[in-house]
């Protein structure tokens, strides 16, 4: 699979969501709410990586290196994400695509 531009997935896991949404009839303002809640942890989620990777799992304390806290951020925005897909009662989807996806199949 090509790697997939950060703006590029998050639409592709945006629209992914709403058809899930559609396909186990489930609808109302308050559910595409949760997609876009899911959609925000999910940039989040993307920015606390960027900095683990350019800082390190450790970063400089007041009285030597400590663990980087965007670590543990990370470990509670992956929980919330699980949470609000298993509010709107997505699971994960028992086909599997074939072929490569590219960058501008979107």
């Amino acid at each position: 699979m090509a790697k997939l531009k950060r703006e590029n997935l998050r639409k592709r896991i945006e629209k992914d969501l709403k058809d899930q949404l559609v396909e186990n009839f489930i609808s109302g303002y308050h559910y595409e709410d949760l997609v876009q809640d899911y959609l925000s942890l999910w940039d989040l989620k993307c920015r606390l990586i960027d900095d683990i990777e350019r800082n390190g799992i450790q970063v400089k304390g007041m009285h030597g290196p400590k663990s980087n806290p965007s670590i543990g951020d990370l470990h509670k925005t992956n929980d919330r994400m699980l949470r609000i897909l298993s509010e709107i009662g997505i699971k994960p989807s028992a086909t599997e695509q074939s072929g490569n996806i590219d960058d501008d199949d979107f």
